[in-house]
């Protein structure tokens, strides 16, 4: 199968702003939690089960903020076309090491244009949204949207409580405002990856072009 990469070209950082994950310098934490998981055979692929879910074989998936490429490189062994990206170069060079030949790039969501696209699927989960700088919510938003395909969808999730140090709150109407804002609209909203009903500790999103 045909791998896809994402277009070189020039890039142009849409914000200059620390985002919540540079301020609370996770990486470290996160990258050693999730190779100790890996490491112990412990199930990490829940999200790629739901994503699977949603895709035809062989599908194109972008995994924006892929972190250390765990979901990423599970679709990968699906049979997708999988690109991912990440902003944080530590966590680039743990996917590398942990998943050698996964297509993962050092690049922001923001940074992204409707020429690097069309996806099936762009899968942003794992707390991403809760991180981003300050303000450049509808932004990372919009930039997802621009990348979709013409049945394309959004996989999004993150805590609603007990969310990580230094992440934002996002109250689900506050979220769904955003996603209205930008041209986006909810096709399911559940509590977990399983699809559990949804709740007010963890929430799930699938969206399309409204």
């Amino acid at each position: 199968m045909d791998r896809i990469t994402l277009p070189q070209r020039e890039l142009v950082p849409m914000t200059t702003r620390r985002t919540r994950w540079q301020e609370a310098g996770q990486s470290g934490n996160y990258g050693k939690r999730f190779a100790e998981l890996i490491s112990a055979g412990e199930d990490v692929d829940g999200e790629a089960r739901l994503a699977d879910t949603l895709l035809p074989r062989g599908a194109r998936v972008l995994d924006a903020g892929a972190g250390m490429g765990r979901v990423a490189a599970a679709l990968l062994r699906r049979g997708h076309d999988v690109v991912a990206i990440e902003p944080d170069g530590a966590l680039v060079r743990q996917a590398r090491q942990t998943y050698p030949g996964l297509p993962i790039e050092e690049r922001d969501i923001l940074d992204l244009g409707p020429d690097d696209g069309p996806f099936d699927l762009v899968v942003c989960v794992g707390n991403v949204v809760l991180y981003l700088a300050d303000g450049t919510e509808r932004g990372a938003l919009g930039a997802m949207r621009d990348v979709l395909g013409e049945n394309g969808r959004i996989l999004v999730g993150f805590h609603l409580r007990d969310a990580p140090p230094h992440a934002r709150a996002y109250p689900p109407a506050e979220f769904e405002a955003d996603l209205a804002a930008v041209g986006l609209r909810v096709d399911l909203h559940a509590g977990s990856y399983q699809l559990h009903p949804a709740n007010d500790s963890y929430g799930v999103w699938v969206l399309s072009r409204a």
